[in-house]
């Protein structure tokens, strides 16, 4: 038993953590880029998208932002064996279920960019979701502390 009280993870969950938190980090990368576009930038964009990008209500970058923060600290948690990860991965789901819900069924986004544009978010759900379920794993096995 080692000194934190948790039992000795096996390499691949490590090897998943980091590559969660990786992939969070994009998320997070994404949601500045997002968040700082210049009105120059945003006035560039073909009409039809300009529009779906200005009728995103403050909610939905709430949503965004809990999404990727929580995935990233989420999985930065389960690199580091604490069990706060679990919890924190949950919040990241909720907001990624309530951005991509807003995005498919209220702006109808799909219409914007084509049907091709839906694997990226079914991809994010499924992955959260993953992350969510690993967390339980990992506490369950005593892999977290």
């Amino acid at each position: 038993m080692n000194l934190n009280n948790t039992a000795s993870a096996p390499k691949w969950f490590i090897i998943v953590a980091i590559i969660a938190l990786v992939w969070n980090l994009l998320g997070v990368m994404a949601f500045a880029m997002h968040v700082t576009m210049t009105p120059e930038a945003i006035a560039a964009l073909p009409d039809a998208e300009r529009a779906l990008y200005e009728s995103y209500p403050a909610w939905t970058l709430i949503a965004f932002a809990c999404a990727v923060i929580c995935g990233a600290l989420g999985s930065l948690l389960l690199v580091l064996k604490k069990n706060l990860a679990g919890p924190v991965l949950w919040v990241s789901l909720v907001g990624v279920l309530v951005q991509m819900g807003h995005s498919f069924f209220i702006a109808k986004s799909y219409e914007v960019y084509g049907p091709g544009s839906t694997i990226m978010p079914i991809m994010v759900i499924v992955i959260a979701v993953y992350l969510v379920v690993l967390a339980g794993r990992a506490k369950k096995s005593g892999w977290t502390g």
